[in-house]
């Protein structure tokens, strides 16, 4: 798929389209069944050129099973979602539960995960405030067997289209996704910025937008883990901007005749910043 925001931002890393199928792409990585993985992990991949898919045994670790629209998966988490909701802020050795859960858990998990099941992501106060988290979240139970990462410029028009296409940007670049995401609509209001997981902010998130008559873009990758294990791979310091599909049609229609043909953002472009080298 050619896509004029690429061109006119010139993005250092392949934007990524996230299509929603019963179709197993062939070749395509894969977690394995029941094994612990990062999401960012697939992303990275798809920003390089590779095909990822996740189905309801391969999504990696719980949060990345519920970001990803396979339902609420941290009704699965050791515990369930009262051990997690200590997982996310407090730790579970602050109560009694938790401790006994201790024991049953640290055979499988791995060391930094043990690490937080016991003492706290500390990402939440408290554990009641993690059950409002996920209350407001827009848990969904996607209708399709598999969610693919894949690199946007593979995408096939008239064969397959995207639900939601992901950027990863510099602020500069950012800063320019946002303004065009706002530029065509009446009110300037049209991306929001939600606390989420990783996962949630590029698929959950859209995908909720998606629905939406006017669908609102999702800045995000302000979950700091995620942040982690995305910069270990990519060596670099972005952001994402996941777009639902109808918002991307429409900010491709505006990028013709718009400010990324004047002088600020020129000037921004010559200053080096957005350019693929840096």
């Amino acid at each position: 798929m050619d896509c004029k925001i690429t061109r006119a931002i010139d993005f250092k890393h392949e934007p990524v389209a996230v299509v929603l199928t019963d179709q197993k792409p062939e070749k395509a990585k894969q977690f394995k069944p029941g094994k612990w993985g990062c999401v960012m992990f697939m992303l990275a991949a798809a920003c390089k050129g590779e095909t990822a898919v996740f189905d309801r045994e391969t999504f990696g670790c719980h949060g990345g099973g519920t970001g990803l629209g396979f339902g609420n998966q941290y009704k699965n988490f050791p515990g369930g979602e009262d051990c997690f909701s200590y997982f996310l802020s407090v730790g579970n050795s602050q109560w009694e539960t938790g401790r006994q859960m201790e024991e049953t858990v640290k055979q499988f998990l791995r060391p930094e995960t043990l690490d937080h099941f016991i003492h706290g992501e500390r990402y939440i106060q408290s554990p009641e405030l993690v059950k409002d988290f996920i209350s407001g979240l827009p848990i969904t139970d996607i209708e399709f067997k598999y969610v693919v990462f894949k690199p946007l410029k593979e995408i096939r028009p008239g064969q397959e289209t995207p639900a939601i296409v992901i950027f990863l940007g510099n602020m500069d670049q950012i800063s320019a996704l946002s303004i065009l995401a706002n530029y065509h609509r009446k009110t300037n209001d049209n991306v929001i910025f939600p606390y989420c997981a990783g996962c949630m902010s590029i698929v959950l998130y859209p995908l909720s937008e998606a629905g939406s008559d006017r669908p609102k873009a999702v800045l995000g990758l302000n979950d700091i883990s995620a942040r982690v294990y995305l910069k270990r791979l990519l060596k670099d310091n972005v952001m994402s901007f996941a777009v639902p599909f109808k918002l991307f049609c429409e900010m491709e229609e505006n990028v013709a005749e718009s400010f990324l043909e004047r002088g600020p953002w020129m000037e921004l472009v010559e200053m080096g910043e957005t350019k693929k080298d840096k």
